[in-house]
């Protein structure tokens, strides 16, 4: 009897240290789906650290090309998304994946070739560049990842009155990659592409490439922020994403992403309730 009373005792004393002990609660996080350009320019590592000491709120980014960052909200796989093809994003919001788009930031796509330039395409409008590098059928790496830079690659051409799929040949490398792996495949190659100029700023492995056109107009990339609807997906973190989404277009995050520079360079410029100027990089390298 004596043994069992102790071992009921031993057993109601473990219960009540167990009832002492603290719970932890598990840190606060959300899953935003974003570009490979916001991820590969660097912007995540500068500004999400700053976030998380705000709100003590952790940020998983799942960086793909924006069409894939779309399918992954439209799946119920991310909380936020945070991409750059404006019609994209406003179909996303026309489909009810979310109730509204806001302006976060923006900068500009830059036609990057090497420096010797034999297409000639340096100083010309976007499409004269895509209409002569047809014509000479000039080395050309396409992301071809259902990207915005993709996108806007594909536009492109279609606005140069260039039917891509009749004129596409061994001189157009579709790499289904993204932003950096792109840029590492025209560098070997001294091929032409598209980029965002964020990407390109914080691009190391140059070798003779360099910004042949830029400053039109049509090169303007725009960015928008997006909560995954909690109607379509109850599991999304409405709370936690919202307060993303809000620090990210309050004058605290805008600052942030405005002094996010490379060698004295802005890569993005902060754009929430603003008209944003389209002329952003003419003339500079």
């Amino acid at each position: 009897m004596d043994i069992l009373r102790r071992g009921i005792l031993t057993l109601g004393l473990l219960a009540a240290l167990t009832a002492a002990v603290p719970v932890q609660a598990e840190p606060s996080s959300i899953v935003v789906a974003s570009t490979t350009s916001t991820e590969q320019s660097g912007l995540f590592k500068h500004i999400l650290p700053l976030f998380k000491d705000k709100t003590g709120i952790a940020v998983k980014v799942v960086a793909l090309g924006t069409g894939q960052a779309l399918d992954a909200a439209r799946r119920g796989d991310a909380d936020v998304v945070l991409v750059h093809d404006r019609p994209a994003e406003e179909k996303f919001v026309a489909e009810g994946f979310a109730k509204a788009r806001q302006d976060v930031m923006y900068n500009d796509f830059v036609v990057i070739g090497p420096a010797a330039d034999p297409a000639g395409i340096k100083g010309a409008t976007l499409s004269d560049a895509f209409r002569k590098l047809a014509a000479a059928k000039a080395p050309f790496v396409s992301r071809g990842d259902r990207s915005g830079t993709h996108s806007a690659e594909l536009r492109a051409w279609k606005e140069a009155g260039v039917d891509l799929a009749a004129a596409r040949g061994a001189w157009y490398r579709d790499v289904g990659q993204g932003m950096g792996p792109a840029l590492n495949t025209a560098s070997a190659l001294g091929a032409y592409l598209l980029a965002d100029r964020g990407t390109w700023l914080s691009f190391k492995n140059r070798g003779d490439l360099t910004i042949l056109v830029q400053g039109d107009t049509r090169l303007f990339n725009p960015y928008g922020v997006m909560l995954v609807n909690p109607e379509k997906h109850p599991t999304v973190k409405v709370k936690e994403g919202q307060a993303f989404i809000d620090w990210l277009v309050s004058p605290e995050g805008q600052a942030a992403i405005a002094s996010y520079t490379i060698d004295g360079e802005a890569l993005f410029f902060p754009s929430a309730g603003k008209t944003a100027d389209k002329s952003v990089g003419k003339g500079g390298q």
